[in-house]
């Protein structure tokens, strides 16, 4: 009888330490996700694509610019719903170019389904590449504040979200001749700046490859 018990209490025992260490494992990866909040399109008025497509595998962060010149009363929401029509009607493309889109506030917009390719007025291949744009024209505007901190944020996001290796990041002119995303936002990237900025908010989290 006392062996019994004491098979019991060590059943217990070993049931316990699993319940408990494995919450506390489970609470410590949790924390490592890194977490923004992205204004889905169903948010902003947008639709599902259109059409069929050949899908991909994210494996590059590339970041371009609108390159329009932007009225600061203009609602974003209203832009993206005009690019997206613009997109379909006049391009036929499947949807906006750009998966991701940041406004002048720094709020970020999810625009075409990553699982897709985007799409370019330039001859760079963009299968393989999540493209990140900031509205406004950088050859004449400077980024704000606001502005950076979500475009490194949505990087860093996109980063541990995908998989994708933080040096794969560059902009629209350093895969074709154009001026994309522009002289006053270029520097982030070609300085290193953004990169710095993406290791050390990933921190700990350790990517796959």
């Amino acid at each position: 009888m006392k062996n019994i018990s004491l098979h019991y209490l060590s059943v217990l025992s070993t049931l316990l330490f699993i319940v408990f260490c494995g919450g506390s494992e489970e609470t410590e990866e949790s924390s490592k996700t890194y977490r923004i909040h992205i204004v889905s399109s169903e948010e902003w008025g947008g639709t599902d694509h259109q059409g069929e497509y050949k899908m991909q595998i994210p494996e590059f962060i590339t970041v371009h610019h609108s390159g329009e010149d932007w009225d600061r009363n203009r609602d974003p929401r209203e832009f993206l719903v005009n690019l997206q029509k613009w997109s379909r009607s006049e391009k036929e493309w499947i949807d906006i170019p750009y998966h991701y889109v940041i406004d002048f506030d720094g709020n970020i917009y999810a625009a075409r389904n990553p699982d897709y390719p985007g799409d370019t007025n330039t001859d760079y291949d963009t299968e393989g590449h999540l493209l990140t744009c900031l509205i406004g024209n950088y050859e004449n505007l400077i980024p704000n504040d606001n502005q950076i901190e979500a475009l490194i944020n949505v990087l860093t996001w996109q980063c541990q979200e995908f998989n994708i290796k933080p040096g794969t990041l560059k902009g629209h002119k350093d895969y074709t001749d154009t001026a994309c995303p522009g002289k006053n936002l270029y520097p982030y990237i070609a300085n290193g700046y953004l990169l710095k900025e993406i290791n050390t908010r990933l921190g700990n989290v350790i990517l796959e490859k």
